[in-house]
């Protein structure tokens, strides 16, 4: 087929570094509170103990290195000072400038894409307005990763050409993560049949959490795990309401101060589940039966040892709510949601068994609970694994599901599948041969051999197709539609 590999390409930058907490012996792990150990009750001291002179400059040189790589370094020292406050060995008043430079100790700089940037999917953007003739603005969702392997999600905003040819905004060196806003209150019967899915036994899921009432805030179950740790009680009930506790911090809502450029946001790790990082989003622009539009994104979080498969809705790529996936069927990762319901049905495929393409249906985007196979690996390039990349598109011919294979020396290729739009569990076309393979210089990178997406879009009859380079960079792809599903037809 005449797919066209555009010249656009995306490599890490290391230049782009977001303010993290640095806690001493924990660098790079997103999550982790503060605790009176020794060694940073003396770094306390040790600042304390500076007189005001030494304050004053140490501070100065410490903004003038920094000041022009973050646009607000004073507001994060300050906020860093306060999440350390109640571990100062005195009282009494403190100077700003001493503020400021203690938050200094306790904060660095990570480079969230250092090691990859890769991974994509690409939706319409909410504001298509003042564009040209033919013109569509996107938006990019990929998958940062820097050091200690900790993923999260960045973004890009761009312009796609009536031909596919796609744009992107500049891009300057800041980059923010946004505010967590708490939780109105978390259903007990959710948390406790979600514990069981995880593998808490029901006695002591019920024990750790009945002092709980039906909706509980979220301070009421930190003290009730507070009291769990100091009551003579058997370890799997402290187990079940420590795990709670991590289900609910999993639940939350973000948001990113207003003024920011799509490439300055990224979803940092927030909750305990996702310390080891958050992968692989697949953005769906989604319709609502009454004609509005929300998006989705599916994607896999890790916490070291286990993964946690997730969704996240917005609205404006300003506010996200992120909130666990449940329900039987949620187990392994790559699920992707269709674009809209479909016989007044939510449906997604997923990967359960590790090697297939499963779809599922459910009345509500957040538990599904039974899966079926729809399509199994068939050609030779695609025998040890298959998985989607990405949501389906719809086409007039069906849903246009693009697909991954694996095959011989793990080699990664690029297929496509046809469903009937009707009972998408049929498949009506599919193609032999892969549509795009690593070319000679993609096979290089931390993952040799791969190419990779998490979605694909359907501009003016030309697919455009963003994807992965060996687990490193991002590329741009573009093929006619019309050739495509002809070829898909022709199976």
């Amino acid at each position: 087929m005449n797919l066209r590999r555009q010249t656009l390409e995306l490599r890490p930058d290391a230049r782009r570094v977001l303010l993290r907490p640095f806690m001493a012996s924990v660098i790079v792990k997103p999550t982790g509170h503060a605790e009176p150990s020794r060694r940073l009750l003396d770094i306390l001291a040790r600042v304390l103990l500076l007189d005001d002179a030494t304050v004053t400059a140490t501070l100065e040189n410490v903004l003038h290195e920094f000041h022009d790589r973050h646009e607000d370094i004073r507001a994060i020292f300050l906020d860093r000072y306060n999440k350390m406050a109640p571990l100062l060995p005195v009282d009494g008043a403190v100077s700003e400038p001493r503020k400021l430079l203690i938050g200094s100790y306790f904060t660095n700089e990570y480079s969230l894409e250092s090691s990859a940037l890769f991974n994509p999917s690409i939706v319409p953007a909410p504001d298509q307005s003042g564009l040209g003739p033919g013109e569509l603005r996107i938006i990019l969702s990929l998958r940062a990763t820097g050091e200690g392997h900790i993923s999260s999600i960045t973004f890009r905003s761009g312009i796609a050409a009536p031909d596919g040819t796609v744009r992107l905004d500049p891009v300057t060196r800041f980059v923010h993560s946004p505010r967590p806003e708490p939780a109105a209150g978390y259903d007990l019967a959710l948390v406790r049949r979600k514990l069981h899915e995880m593998g808490i036994e029901h006695d002591a899921a019920k024990r750790a959490t009945s002092e709980l009432p039906q909706t509980f805030q979220m301070s009421e179950l930190v003290a009730r795990v507070v009291r769990l740790r100091r009551e003579d009680v058997p370890s799997d009930v402290i187990r079940a309401g420590e795990q709670a506790l991590h289900l609910a911090e999993a639940n939350y809502t973000v948001r990113f101060k207003d003024g920011l450029r799509m490439a300055e946001k990224v979803l940092f790790p927030y909750s305990p589940l996702e310390s080891n990082g958050i992968e692989d989003a697949r953005f769906v622009r989604f319709k609502n039966d009454d004609g509005s539009f929300v998006y989705y994104a599916t994607y896999t979080a890790y916490n070291g040892s286990t993964i946690f498969p997730q969704i996240v809705e917005t609205r404006d790529f300003c506010a996200f709510r992120v909130s666990t996936l449940n329900g039987p069927a949620v187990t392994n990762k790559g699920f992707a949601l269709f674009p809209r319901k479909i016989n007044g049905l939510y449906a997604m495929l997923g990967r359960q068994d590790g090697e297939n393409i499963h779809l599922m249906f459910s009345d509500h985007p957040y538990f599904w609970y039974e899966s079926k196979v729809i399509v199994r690996p068939s050609q030779p390039w695609e025998f040890t694994q298959l998985g989607n990349c990405g949501s389906p598109i719809e086409t007039e011919a069906g849903w246009l599901v693009l697909t991954h294979g694996v095959g011989p020396m793990r080699k990664y290729c690029i297929g496509a599948v046809l469903l009937d739009r009707a009972d998408p569990s049929r498949i009506i076309g599919r193609l032999q041969e892969p549509l795009l393979g690593p070319a000679p210089d993609e096979r290089e990178g931390y993952v040799p051999n791969v190419v990779y997406s998490c979605g694909a879009l359907i501009h003016r009859d030309t697919l455009i197709l963003p994807y992965a380079v060996s687990d490193t960079a991002t590329r741009f792809a573009s093929i006619d539609l019309n050739e495509l599903l002809s070829g898909l037809r022709a199976r």
